[in-house]
């Protein structure tokens, strides 16, 4: 539910990301959706019934979480994962910082689309890396937040359902596991360039999300 007082910034950081969803390919300056997610690892317990053989209980023991890190480009149809044992601020830099000297070595500047979470702000990297390394990444970089109430925006999103439906449906008892059926289902996707056809456009929302929008 979207406060009253809110809602023209809510509908104008929305519009901001679609009109960022509508731009053409262009591998200088890529669109890459980035997101993260947590994976539960658990282990369920095994009792033993009377001819000695054991069975699995209902009940099961957390082991921890594994933090699944996503940057999805849409129109690439290409999606780098990968399995974290935090969401810091410093483990949130150094995964931009790994796609910005990988995937998008080459681009002139790729545009960021994510959550207004408190670890994703470009300053944080003036936190991890000396000045200068800082500023070059951050020169590289333009970040579009999507709208408190409104992560539904952010792509990624798509694929964390995905990998969850097809890959995740199942109980893991260590990252080693959640890592390795992640890795089989990226390489699969990426072979396949599996994209994101996105339909939602700002013309689109000024109709079906009226009620949002400030009465003048």
């Amino acid at each position: 539910m979207i406060p009253a007082e809110s809602s023209a910034a809510f509908v104008y950081q929305m519009e901001k990301v679609l009109d960022v969803y509508e731009r053409p390919y262009d591998a200088d300056f890529p669109v890459v959706c980035m997101d993260e997610s947590p994976k539960q690892i658990i282990d369920y317990k095994q009792i033993t019934i009377s001819d000695g053989s054991r069975l699995q209980d209902s009940e099961y023991v957390r082991l921890g979480v594994a933090e699944l890190f996503v940057a999805f480009e849409p129109l690439a149809g290409h999606r780098e994962m990968t399995i974290e044992d935090d969401h810091t601020t410093t483990t949130w830099v150094n995964f931009m910082a790994a796609q910005m000297d990988t995937q998008y070595q080459e681009a002139k500047k790729v545009t960021w689309v994510m959550d207004n979470f408190v670890t994703h702000k470009p300053e944080n990297f003036y936190k991890v890396f000396p000045p200068a390394q800082a500023k070059a990444y951050v020169d590289r970089m333009d970040f579009v937040y999507t709208p408190k109430h409104g992560s539904w925006l952010n792509m990624a999103e798509i694929q964390f359902a995905l990998v969850g439906r097809d890959a995740l449906d199942k109980p893991f008892k260590s990252k080693k596991e959640v890592e390795g059926a992640v890795k089989i289902w990226e390489i699969a996707q990426n072979q396949l360039r599996k994209g994101a056809n996105w339909q939602f456009t700002t013309e689109k929302a000024r109709i079906k999300l009226k009620k949002l929008y400030p009465t003048i």
